[in-house]
């Protein structure tokens, strides 16, 4: 891999944040299989049909030993995004957490390393103060001259607690009108949604300004393409689903097992 200078990767992000925001607007569904290091990144950037590559906040937090959310220090965070960044030429966005105190400084530093576009959690904050987390990044973007492909997330599903999933819903719309009047590409609002609450925040934000995650319960793929969803995420199930991979491993050779046929040799880099 090789580091680019910080000119390099924000002329990078410039291009990269035109793609990705096409990518964004295109009738077919965005897939990302977030990724969480290097060779992950690699693995799925090779994959045919793999346009943009995301970045799991909580997966990267793991491989350092931190919990999810900002625990993990920024630094560490966006030296482990740099090196996905060096693996691939496609586009990049990264999850940033909240912002980790200062949005428009951690997307400048984020494009410093050849990121396009981020997800942003708005954590239920007031919504006036939410609002001012989302322009921040976008006007960072600005001022580097990077159209970032901002996919503001708002957590009114997820930190709902027992208000009524209606209103959470109501939350939903109203914060994700007010991100894309921010500047914000796409709403990200993640839990396992129905059919119905789908089309309802579509009906309410906007036909591909919708982003979701899959989830064990959600819907597939296909299924949110049709109702007008712009993309989906997996979050840190990718990496649930290699480390469940790695537990079994380790329990079938702790009984005498062998490794399986067929196995390839991926982390060849």
């Amino acid at each position: 891999m090789n580091a680019q200078t910080a000119p390099e990767s924000t002329a990078r992000a410039a291009g990269d944040a035109q793609a990705l925001a096409a990518l964004y607007a295109a009738p077919e569904i965005l897939r990302v299989v977030n990724v969480w290091d290097a060779v992950s990144a690699r693995v799925v950037a090779e994959l045919p049909g793999t346009r943009a590559i995301a970045t799991a906040g909580h997966g990267i937090a793991a491989s350092h030993g931190y919990p999810d959310g900002e625990r993990i220090p920024l630094d560490v965070m966006l030296a482990a995004v740099e090196r996905i960044t060096a693996t691939t030429a496609l586009p990049v966005t990264a999850d940033l957490d909240g912002g980790f105190g200062d949005a428009g400084e951690t997307v400048r530093r984020a494009i410093g390393v050849g990121v396009s576009g981020a997800n942003i959690e708005d954590q239920l904050r007031p919504l006036d103060a939410s609002v001012a987390v989302m322009r921040a990044a976008i006007s960072a973007g600005e001022r580097e001259g990077v159209p970032f492909v901002l996919n503001a997330r708002t957590d009114a599903l997820v930190r709902a607690g027992d208000r009524p999933r209606a209103e959470s819903i109501a939350d939903a719309i109203e914060r994700g009108r007010a991100y894309l009047d921010a500047g914000a590409q796409c709403v990200f609002v993640p839990g396992v949604l129905t059919a119905d609450e789908t089309r309802e925040l579509v009906a309410g934000i906007g036909e591909r300004r919708i982003s979701v995650i899959g989830l064990p319960g959600a819907l597939a793929a296909a299924e949110y393409e049709a109702l007008g969803v712009a993309r989906i995420s997996y979050g840190p199930m990718p990496q649930n689903v290699a480390l469940t991979a790695l537990k079994r491993l380790g329990e079938s050779l702790a009984s005498d097992g062998v490794i399986p046929e067929g196995t390839e040799m991926l982390n060849n880099l």
